[in-house]
């Protein structure tokens, strides 16, 4: 059990965890902060204290902006615990698995910072070796220095372009890059354009990647609106269509984008309400200007509140710890409120190129519901398409309902892969709207962990 009750537990060590233990502990809180992965930094920053041996300009600027923020909150004096899961949270109180077994941790107040995952793109042949996420390709790069030689980079989004980018600035030989972002998207976003502009940084820089990849000479098919990887045992090849054009390009490995979600499945365990963000086609939790939840013991901040990037979640983070500060009494909300100001400002230039963002790089409806009935939905329990649409038109009305008939969302992953999938397979077979057709209800532990540290935690029950 725990031996002290910290003012403020935070759930991950990325951009949004890390700016928020050096601002509590700055105001004199306790903070103690669980993250699974090994070192701090999250996605963006990986391996920021532990570099990999690249030389620095592959990872680029925006990368070793980190390092600073990682050195600040190593520095801070919270209660660090990296390689720990977090699995159930309770009533000021939460269990995690760590290096030696896990256990408790209590709190008064808790942010959840777990950040976002990549959207899955269900197209046919994708779980096949050799096909991965391209955030997973970039965990490679940054962890290990590992890469793969002639990949195929399939999809859009300014991460598609940023991991191209650095594998060509590692002298690594891209084979091409297959983009699915339609003619239409980008006359839409063009609208999007003047209130974009105090966030210029970022369309300078996507302008910036997609002349570095031009430059490199890699092939670049656009508007593609299919895509197929095709191989017996492994990749072989992928296969696309960009209108009247096709052709296949012979790979043994390609990677996958269309974009980030936010990674919900914690606070959606916790009760936090959520609401459907049409803008972004993905579900977040319903909070306040200073990341408040439904739940009044709990702050959400970062990407899991929304996807804004990596600065924008910093800047999050810090605002969920001012209030946490002055809903504990630390500081009034005079200042609170003073402290905050400098931080919104900032925070608004950096949401002004989201619109822009979001309506550029919106996956098209073909790579987010699967036209092939034998594609893969859910990989943990193998459930295809073919099989959800069948239960869709036995009377499954619902995600909860397909994983009453089918199973999909019971796995390991806890619908974490496949949840935006089904969710979007239901909609558009009863013709309805995502946020009409729901998501699946998630339930402690989050995590698959060990009976040990179940046991250490107390035995806690499961839902």
């Amino acid at each position: 059990m725990s031996d002290a009750t910290f003012d403020l537990a935070i759930v991950g060590a990325g951009p949004a965890g890390m700016a928020a233990a050096v601002e509590a502990t700055a105001l004199g809180l306790s903070v103690c902060v669980l993250d699974e992965q090994a070192a701090p930094g999250g996605q963006i920053y990986r391996g920021i204290t532990r570099p990999a041996g690249l030389d620095p300009q592959v990872l680029g600027p925006d990368y070793w902006e980190g390092k600073a923020l990682a050195e600040r909150f190593l520095a801070c004096g919270c209660d660090y615990r990296p390689g720990s899961t977090v699995w159930h949270v309770d009533a000021g109180e939460l269990s995690f698995a760590g290096p030696h077994g896990g256990g408790t941790v209590a709190w008064r107040k808790l942010l959840n910072a777990t950040g976002a995952m990549e959207r899955p793109m269900p197209v046919a042949g994708w779980t096949l070796p050799g096909v991965m996420t391209a955030g997973a390709a970039q965990i490679l790069l940054k962890a290990s220095a590992t890469v793969a030689e002639n990949a195929v980079f399939c999809g859009s989004g300014p991460l598609l372009y940023l991991v191209v980018a650095q594998y060509l600035r590692a002298g690594v030989k891209v084979a091409a890059v297959l983009d699915t972002t339609p003619w239409q998207a980008y006359l839409g976003a063009l609208r999007h354009m003047p209130a974009a502009l105090p966030g210029w940084s970022y369309l300078s820089k996507g302008l910036g990647l997609l002349r570095e990849i031009g430059a490199a000479g890699v092939r670049v098919v656009r508007n593609v609106d299919r895509l197929e990887m095709r191989g017996r045992d492994a990749l072989e090849a992928v296969r696309w269509r960009a209108g009247a054009s096709e052709g296949e390009i012979a790979t043994s490995h390609a990677f996958l984008h269309q974009g980030i979600a936010p990674n919900t499945n914690l606070a959606r365990a916790a009760g936090c309400a959520h609401v459907w963000d049409e803008a972004q086609l993905s579900w977040r939790p319903r909070t306040d200007a200073w990341g408040a939840a439904s739940r009044p013991d709990l702050y959400c901040g970062g990407d899991v509140a929304g996807i804004a990037g990596a600065r924008a979640a910093a800047l999050s983070g810090r605002l969920s710890a001012l209030a946490a500060a002055a809903d504990l009494g630390r500081i009034d909300a005079a200042g609170r409120d003073a402290r905050a100001a400098g931080l919104r400002r900032a925070m608004r230039r950096e949401l002004a190129a989201r619109p822009f963002l979001d309506t550029l790089y919106r996956p098209l409806p073909a790579f987010r519901v699967p036209a092939v009935d034998d594609v893969v939905v859910c990989r943990c329990e193998e459930v295809t398409a073919g099989a959800l649409a069948d239960a869709v038109d036995a009377g499954a009305m619902g995600p909860n309902q397909l994983k009453a008939f089918t199973r999909c969302g019971m796995g390991p992953c806890q619908g974490r892969s496949c949840g935006l999938t089904a969710a979007a397979l239901v909609a558009a077979r009863l013709g309805m709207s995502e946020g009409e057709a729901g998501y699946f209800n998630i339930r402690f532990p989050v995590k698959p962990v060990p009976l040990g540290a179940v046991a250490a935690a107390g035995g806690k029950p499961a839902g």
